[in-house]
Order: structure tokens, then C-alpha cells, then sequence
């Protein structure tokens, strides 16, 4: 038998890392419980391939150009139209008292106001629109020139 008898080596300095891994397992176990788990799983919907229509849909209509000038001028399509009977203009438009067309057969409204005009003028002339049921009002900036 040959037993050592305390020969030449000195005291260890090597670190002890068991206790650390021990915290270290617990730590990961406690996030393991504590972590949420989803209550329901969300479907979700993917589109399908479809094939194109036989009848594709007709295009757009031309939009409806309306200016309102800083002098208070209110042009439609160019020509000079009075604040009382825009609203009648627009139920023309959007044929109104025959059918409501719908929004997507309906002509976009596309307003230009210059910079000095009233706001009360473009007020009225957003309310006679809605009142006549137009559905596509857009608003067209002014040009930098």
C-alpha cells in the first residue's frame, strides 16, 4: 500500500462551484413554474387561392374636382358652382334619388382649397357632401411652384 504522506503539495485553491450550481438550478426551475403559459391558442386565418373573376370590375369613375378660391369662388370641374346648389350637385353626382351608389362605384370627391380661403366655406361644402352621401373625399395639396 502506498499512501502519500503528506508529501510536497500545498493547500488547494481551486474554487468550489457546486453551491453555485445548486442556485443556479433552483433559480432556473422557479422561472420555469412561474412563466406564463398561453390560456388559448389563437387560430389564425390564412387567405386561400382563389381563382380571378370572369367578369373583372369596372374601373373607377373620374374623380369630381372641386376648388374653393380665396375669394370664396367655389369651382366644380372647373366651372363656377353657388354654395346653394352644390349640395343638389352632389346628390347628382351620387345619384342619390334614384340609388345610393356604392362607395366603390361612387366618383371621388377631390378637394383644392387655397391657402387664403375660409374655412366656413370649406365647412358648408363638407357638410352638403356628406348630406348628399359621398363616401371618397380627398383633399389635393397645392402645388409648390
Amino acid at each position: 500500500m502506498a499512501f502519500s504522506a503528506g508529501g510536497g503539495s500545498g493547500p488547494k485553491s481551486d474554487m468550489n462551484v457546486v453551491p453555485l450550481i445548486d442556485i443556479l438550478l433552483v433559480l432556473l426551475i422557479i422561472f420555469m413554474v412561474t412563466a406564463p403559459t398561453p390560456a388559448s391558442l389563437i387560430n389564425v386565418t390564412l387567405p386561400q387561392r382563389t381563382t380571378p373573376p370572369d367578369n373583372p370590375p369596372p374601373p373607377p369613375p373620374d374623380p369630381v374636382k372641386l376648388q374653393i378660391l380665396s375669394s370664396g369662388e367655389i369651382l366644380l370641374n372647373g366651372t363656377p358652382a353657388p354654395l346653394a346648389t352644390l349640395e343638389d350637385q352632389f346628390a347628382d353626382i351620387t345619384q342619390v334619388r334614384t340609388q345610393v351608389l356604392k362607395p366603390e362605384e361612387q366618383p371621388k370627391l377631390e378637394i383644392e382649397v387655397d391657402a387664403e380661403a375660409e374655412y366656413e366655406v370649406l365647412a358648408k361644402v363638407l357638410a352638403r357632401a356628406k348630406n348628399a352621401q359621398m363616401e371618397k373625399i380627398a383633399f389635393v395639396d397645392q402645388q409648390i411652384q
